[in-house]
């Protein structure tokens, strides 16, 4: 048990996105626990963080955010924290001065290619490949057949190759085909961009459905608490000093992994974004949510709002707000790229991600929750999966 602001808490939870949120109620709901969540923003919600603009259009602060799961125990978890809108997320590419839909399909191809040529492509992969497959476009440029290989040298050029060098600022000879592996060729006609069994956005949005998950009576959150500044490791006595005392009680840290460290063995890269917000007088911008522009542009897409949830909009008199999304290199030190959004995978990195974690099994308190601690990836359904999998294991514990 510790103390802060003068009332008694059992754990200690570091940030307030859905990471920690969910760990924080599993806490207060299941374990009966006291907990203390201090998050560094002045919100709460992470990258999740949805507002009304100054227009009353939703828009997602942090750029778009479409949920969408296949696991069933994370759809019915949070089906007691918010009311759904049914949502399914489609995407063109601009490419060559035509819209497709993304990822590549069989109505791409009839938007690409001369009707007969397009007959032609579209039955030679399904002599090849069963209607509905998802084929990784490696796999599609190995193949012996020169018209699907002179297909997927298309693809794999015009769709995937200069928005990854664009998403991860490189040039295109630093690319390894790899990198674009899991973004298939869909051989179907359907033109969803994600294919779970549940697809949709919480009614009354991301915050709202965090704020439901904060909402126990057992949590207390405080915002714009940089819990770095409070927190520090004592290397030589294997000890948590927190609020400067020594802490003995669980933590649950969010945050980035080698500020943790104080970054004692190096940084772990990211990449960061940058987002330009516009209001148009027009009733609808583009024709679906998300727009990428592989090719033609600075930025990698152009997400429209009121496609998400239109009905939300109905008493708004015209315009419609934007967001067009800018890659770029993490600077801590800098307050324009200081957010990260996406570790960046190579050997090098790796190599020291595992030497943060070899230190970090000296505190046996400790435990890393969500992206930026286990400096991994998570789509919202595998962070709110992840928590959900560690409370399971720790309340044992403790």
């Amino acid at each position: 048990m510790f103390s802060w602001k003068g009332r008694e808490y059992d754990v200690l939870v570091i940030g307030a996105g859905f990471s920690g949120a969910v760990m924080a109620e599993r806490f207060a709901s299941q374990k009966g626990f006291r907990v203390l969540v201090l998050e560094k923003r002045a919100h709460i919600g992470g990258n999740c963080y949805d507002k009304l603009d100054g227009n009353g259009i939703r828009i997602h602060q942090y750029g778009p955010h479409l949920f969408h799961t296949s696991h069933e125990d994370v759809w019915s978890y949070l089906n007691k924290f918010t009311e759904w809108h049914p949502y399914e997320h489609q995407v063109l590419g601009f490419i060559d001065g035509k819209l497709a839909p993304v990822p590549f399909n069989l109505n791409s191809i009839d938007a690409f290619f001369p009707e007969s040529h397009a007959k032609e492509l579209i039955s030679r992969l399904l002599e090849r490949y069963e209607f509905g497959a998802k084929v990784p476009i490696l796999e599609l440029l190995r193949t012996d057949d020169l018209e699907l290989k002179k297909l997927s040298e298309f693809i794999y050029n015009k769709l995937f190759l200069n928005y990854t060098c664009k998403q991860w600022g490189c040039n295109p000879d630093e690319i390894s085909p790899e990198v674009t592996a899991r973004v298939p060729v869909v051989i179907s006609r359907d033109n969803r961009y994600f294919h779970d069994k549940y697809q949709a956005v919480p009614s009354n949005g991301y915050t709202g459905l965090v704020e439901n998950l904060l909402a126990h009576g057992n949590i207390k959150v405080d915002n714009s608490v940089d819990a770095t500044n409070l927190l520090s490791l004592k290397f030589s006595e294997n000890t948590i000093i927190f609020d400067g005392k020594p802490f003995n009680d669980p933590i649950i840290y969010t945050g980035m992994l080698d500020e943790l460290f104080d970054f004692t063995l190096g940084e772990l890269p990211y990449r960061s974004l940058k987002f330009k917000f516009e209001h148009h007088s027009c009733e609808k911008f583009q024709p679906t949510t998300t727009v990428n522009y592989p090719n033609d542009e600075a930025f990698t897409r152009i997400t429209e709002f009121k496609h998400i949830m239109p009905e939300e909009q109905t008493n708004l008199s015209v315009g419609s707000t934007i967001v067009k999304e800018y890659p770029q290199d993490y600077s801590r030190e800098n307050p324009s790229k200081n957010i990260p959004y996406y570790p960046i995978f190579n050997d090098e990195n790796e190599l020291l991600h595992k030497k943060y974690l070899k230190k970090l099994k000296k505190y046996k308190n400790l435990t890393l929750v969500g992206r930026l601690a286990q400096y991994k990836y998570f789509n919202m359904d595998d962070a709110v999966k992840n928590s959900l999998d560690t409370f399971s294991i720790l309340k044992e514990k403790l």
